[in-house]
Order: structure tokens, then sequence, then C-alpha cells
């Protein structure tokens, strides 16, 4: 016996679990987010079944992977919220606000302590015991909690569970074998709910796959029963547990002790009861579970390892369809760093294309037209590719979104104020770097909002208004760019008492400043009109490092308020940083890049269609608008071999909702390029957001349009 009991610690020795602690990392934390989204969204008085069910759901599937882990913390915190979870899913409790606001604590508490073991922390992490209290306080009434609730019910649906009489066990954490002389010991195991094909050859393949396992054998089987297999193998029966964990949740599986002398009708009897092994599990006996304990204590009888999974309970009408299959995954996870490489591998393709199909223009088309033909395909195909690439990492601004409504619901009950979010746009997508980059600016705006733009309740009645004010957060597609618009109907900004600040601040004001110009001014460093500087900032206040942050990311920030009536700011970003679609200009022996998105249109004038006003400042007459010019030889000091040369060639562009026209020599085409980060490589430079390689291996600027627009308004 002995030297079974080693073989079977080395098969289980060989299977390190460490492996998936990322996978479970992740998943816990979408189960978390989902959690709280869902309490956040619950309707106290109309809380249904399924909210509350799937509430539960997320809660018990991070305490089954904690547990799984050895992370016991989060387990036993996780533990107890699905108890009290239980007690309000079968309405023998009222949700109220404080179970709510425990259950978000214990939901932020989780994410702490998962943190600690991501990052490989000894020692004790945050104190949950005070939680613990509570929640249990909050579980407790007239009906005590069953404490087996929590272990009866497996995730993949929401049906309400009809307590039994007695108590189900914890699963046990080592089970008694009966083996044969050989240390091979014959089990039988049961899965319930397990109708997928691929997660039936997911586990035969186990057994293949790990030396020394066993061997395994699937028995016939009935749509809608439980799936049967005889395994013959030397590995605890937690081993097995652990490894089908990865393919099915570990309370849908039963294993049985098999005797070898009644392996042939694939039954065994009970001595002591002389109930089928079966305990009523897959007859849907409520009772069932009480059997556990006499049938594990007795040594010739079989060993059980289970909880009772959701085909075993009796379930509604309604429900009854919902537990015979589950979704095929949709999705897979793949490293950031994967995705990056394969983006910047596309961009060197789209060079390479680009370079080839520049010197094939020299080519005589009759005589290499299946060449040319060849190349017009490659650059269609490569374009697509393109695009398909990039749409990887383009995910939608639900992600942002969605860590507002908390915050918001706490600043809220921090100040008093009853405050309604409104979200639009949320499918709008953004590339992932831009939106890890846009969540601290986003952030700031909505906690101004709720501080200093919504006023008390009181003053909302007071002024003619609702007493809930409103904050909308929207985002849409404008051109090449994605708009985010942040909106409360407060009581906006006061021109007078910004006009005031600034001139305490010595800055150069006067009263004849527009509108527009005046809400530029919270821009400066450690401007704020808040009257009281409180743990929330004064709208103002760190303004200047949110226009900092999207200046940054090639975007742009406008403000429009209207006092009495509320306040806009619009965040303009470009949709992705890494490859666009640009229109290429000559000036002189130069080539610049002009972002197509920005481009309007491009017309020939004679040199006297142009009119000098004051100060040298040159405009143009377009449809009857009058635009400036902006000569881009002068800007960047083109040095011209031809000094009679003069430039005929006008591109309007718009930016920042104005439009101007840059003088040039000659449109030499459309193409794509890859955007290169100018200021990491060399430095900033002023009216270029960055430079590409062309096809014969020159670099190219990208002009800022922006910049420009704001050069000929000075």
């Amino acid at each position: 016996m002995a030297e079974v009991h080693q073989d079977t610690n080395s098969a289980g020795s060989d299977f390190d679990l460490t492996q998936f602690y990322q996978i479970f990392f992740e998943e816990a934390g979408e189960n978390l987010d989902l959690m709280e989204q869902m309490l956040l969204n619950l309707n106290l008085e109309t809380a249904d079944d399924e909210e509350l069910n799937g509430i539960f759901r997320c809660a018990h599937s991070v305490k089954g992977g904690a547990a799984t882990f050895g992370f016991s913390d989060v387990a036993e915190l996780t533990h107890q919220m699905e108890s009290l979870l239980d007690r309000l899913r079968r309405h023998e409790l009222q949700p109220n606000s404080s179970m709510v606001d425990v259950l978000l604590e214990s939901a932020d508490a989780s994410r702490s302590l998962l943190a600690r073991h991501q990052a490989g922390a000894e020692g004790a992490g945050p104190p949950t015991t005070d939680l613990v209290s509570r929640i249990r306080s909050l579980a407790s009434g007239e009906i005590p909690a069953p404490k087996a609730a929590v272990v009866q019910v497996v995730a993949p649906v929401s049906v309400p569970v009809t307590p039994s009489a007695g108590t189900v066990p914890e699963q046990p954490k080592a089970l008694t074998a009966v083996v044969s002389a050989d240390g091979v010991r014959h089990l039988e195991i049961r899965i319930s709910q397990l109708d997928r094909e691929d997660q039936v050859v997911a586990l035969m393949e186990l057994f293949r796959d790990i030396p020394g396992l066993g061997d395994i054998k699937a028995r016939p089987w009935t749509a809608g029963t439980p799936r049967e297999f005889e395994v013959h193998t030397t590995s605890s029966n937690e081993d097995l547990l652990d490894l089908f964990a990865f393919h099915v949740s570990r309370e849908q599986v039963v294993i049985q002790q098999v005797a070898e002398e009644a392996a042939q009708d694939h039954a065994l009897s009970s001595s002591q009861t002389g109930t089928p092994l079966g305990f009523g599990f897959f007859d849907g006996a409520p009772g069932a579970p009480d059997l556990l304990a006499p049938a594990a204590a007795a040594p010739a009888a079989a060993t059980v390892a289970s909880v009772v999974s959701k085909a075993a309970l009796p379930k509604t009408a309604g429900a009854a369809n919902a537990a015979t299959s589950q979704p095929e995954a949709a999705t897979i996870r793949v490293a950031i760093n994967k995705v990056d490489q394969l983006i910047n591998l596309v961009g060197e393709l789209v060079i390479t294309q680009a370079m080839l199909a520049q010197n094939s223009r020299a080519l005589d088309p009759a005589l290499y037209q299946q060449l040319l033909t060849g190349l017009t395909d490659l650059d269609r195909n490569t374009r697509d590719l393109q695009e398909s690439v990039m749409s990887i990492r383009m995910i939608p601004m639900s992600i942002v979104f969605s860590r507002f409504p908390r915050m918001l619901r706490d600043l809220a009950g921090k100040l008093g104020k009853k405050v309604n979010f409104v979200t639009l746009g949320e499918a709008t997508e953004l590339d992932k770097g831009l939106v890890e980059k846009i969540t601290d600016p986003l952030t700031h705006l909505v906690r101004n909002s709720c501080d200093h733009g919504i006023e008390m309740p009181a003053d909302r009645i007071k002024a003619g208004k609702p007493e809930t004010g409103t904050i909308t957060l929207s985002a849409a597609h404008q051109g090449g760019s994605i708009v985010i618009e942040v909106r409360d109907d407060g009581k906006g900004m006061s021109r007078e008492k910004i006009l005031s600040k600034a001139r305490e601040k010595g800055l150069d004001v006067s009263d004849a400043m527009t509108d527009a110009e005046v809400w530029q001014l919270i821009f400066a460093p450690g401007f704020s009109t808040a009257e009281v500087v409180t743990d929330v900032s004064g709208r103002g206040v760190g303004m200047d490092v949110v226009k900092r942050n999207i200046t940054s990311l090639n975007g742009t920030v406008e403000i429009d308020s209207s006092e009495g009536y509320g306040m806009k700011v619009s965040v303009r970003l470009p949709l992705t940083l890494a490859i666009m679609d640009g229109m290429s200009i000559g000036v002189g022996n130069e080539v610049y890049i002009l972002p197509l998105s920005s481009v309007v249109e491009s017309f020939q004038v004679k040199s006297d269609a142009v009119s000098t006003v004051g100060q040298g400042a040159q405009l143009v007459k377009v449809r009857d608008e009058y635009m400036p010019v902006i000569e881009l030889e002068k800007v960047f000091q083109v040095s011209r071999f031809d000094s009679e040369k003069v430039s005929d060639i006008m591109v309007v562009i718009e930016a920042e909702g104005s439009r101007v026209v840059l003088l040039v020599d000659e449109l030499l085409g459309q193409q794509q390029v890859v955007v290169k980060n100018l200021e990491s490589n060399y430095r900033k430079v002023p009216n270029v957001s960055g430079a590409t390689i062309l096809g014969d291996g020159k670099v190219a600027l990208i002009l800022d349009t922006a910049a420009l627009v704001r050069r000929s308004r000075h």
C-alpha cells in the first residue's frame, strides 16, 4: 500500500495548478465586476429570482475557484456572501440597502485579497472579520440560513431550490479508497449537465495525455441524463476532481468506488441502507444528501465525492429547459503583448506593400500585367488584414462606463445628493490603449460633475428643478474620431466667478473675452472656484492634468456651460494610434502626411486670389467664406532649389470645429501609413503629431492639424 500511496501522490504532483492562476484571477475579476453591476442595478422593491440568482452565481463562482486554488481568505468571505445571497434568492429575507452596501464592500475586499495573491504577497491580508460579522448579522433572522445551501447549487442556470429537511455536509477533503492488490481503483464517475461532446472528448483526453493517470471508458448515454464513465486509476478522488474542474464544475461530479464483482451490472448496493447508490441524486429526491454521511463511513460501501448538482434538484417549470445545455465559448484569452506584436508586424507589412506599390509605378502594364494584378490584390488584402487586426484591439466604451455607477453611488451618498446616471453609446469602440489612458480623465470629470455641478436636493427644488440631478456620459463616432461627452444639469459655471478668480491669480483676462475663452481658464494649473476644499475636488482642481493627458493622446477637450442649467465637457480622440489613412503632400523636396479624416477638399488657385490682411496674415475666399491661409513652406522652413516656384495648390483641413487652408506644391496621393511616435524616438516637434516610413524608406512627418488650426487663430 505504501507504493500505491506514493504513486498516487506523484501522479497528482505532476499536475501544477499554478499554471491556471492567471485565468482564475481574470475570471474572478470579471465575476466581481458583474456582481457589482447587478447589485447597483438591483431594484430592492421588485427584485426577481433571475437577478438574485445571477448575483449568487458570481459569488459562487469566485468561491469555488478560490477554494480550488487554496485562497482560503477569499473563499471564506465569498462563502459568507453567498450565504446571505442564498437566503435572499429563497425569499427568506427582503433585500435592503444595507445588504447591498456590505456586498459591495465585500466585493472590494475580495479584489484586494485576490490582488495580493496575484502579486505573490505573503503574510496576513486586509482584515475581513468585520465584514464577515456584518454579513452574518444581516443573514440571521427568524429562519436561520441553512448551512448547506451554499454548496447545493451549481452556476450554469438559475433555478429556485426547495430547501430540504436535512443539510448537506461540506465536501470531504480526503476520501476512503478501496483498492485492489495492484493498487488500481475501479471507479464509477457520473457527471450531470454534460451535454457537449467537446467536453466529453476533453475529459477522455486527460487520461490519454497524462502518464500514469489510468484509463477511462464511457458508458452508453441517453440525452437528458448524467454521463457515466468507468475509470481505473491509482489517483485519489481529490486529484481527479482537480483535473475535472477545468472542464466541468466540481459540483457536477459524483465519484463512486465500485467493487470489481459489481462492475458488470453498473450498480452497487449499500449494505447498511439497501438504497441504490444513486442516493436519489438523479431522481430528484431532495432529502438524499443526508445519506452521504453513513455511506462514507461504511468501509465496504461506495465512497461518494460530490455535492448536489442542479440537475438533481427540483426545478420550476420555467427553468426545466434552461439546464439542458451550456453555450459554447465564443471568445479566447490572448495576452495583449501578442496582439501588439501582431499589430507591429502588420504595420511593417503595410510599409513593405507601399514600397512595392511605389516601385511598380514605373513598370510597363502590358509587360507586367500579372505582377501588377498581384500587387493590386496585395494592396486590397493588406488593407483588409489591417482593419481586421486593428478591430482586435478595439473594445467597447462600456468597459469604461461600467465603473462609474458604483463610484457615483458612493459619492452621491457621501455628499447627500441624488443623482441619476445615464450612459449613451456604450457599444462605441475605441482602441484599448486609448481606453486605458482616457479612464482617469473621465473619472475626474464625472466626479466634478457630481461634486461641483449637481446641487443639493433642497437647492434644486428651490431652483425649480427635480431634486434628482442627471449626469450623462455619452460616446459617438464622428469621422475618424470618437467624441466623449460628460453632461450634467447642475448649476453650471459662473463667468464672473471665474474671471474674478483669474484676476486673483494674476492671469491676463478682460470682460471682453468670449464665453469659450473664459471656460478655457479653468485648465490653468491649480485653478479652482471651489469655496471649500474637500477630499472631492472642486471643478477646476486637476483640470490642467485632464487636458494635458487628453492632448498627449492627440485629442482635444472643449467646455460649454450655461449658468443655472448645466455644463458639458467634450473630449475628442482619434480612434487608434497605430495605423491611419493619410494624404501625402509635397512641399519643395519634403513629403508630409495629412490625416485623411481632417481633409475637406483641395483646389488650385492663382496667386491673386489670396488677400493679405493686417500683420501679414493671408486669407482666401472659398465659396463666400474667408479662411486663413498657412504656408507650410514657411512653417517648416523648407529650402528650395527653385526659388521662383510658387505654391498654388490649397488643401482645406478641419479640426476643433474650424477650417484653414494649407498652401502646398503638389498632392502625391492617398495611402495607409504606420504611425511612429516621434517624441519617444526623437523629441516633441511643434505642429507634428508623429512620423511614418514611406515606400522608398524616407521618413515623412505627420502634421498635427489641430495645432495648425490653433496657430491660425493666433
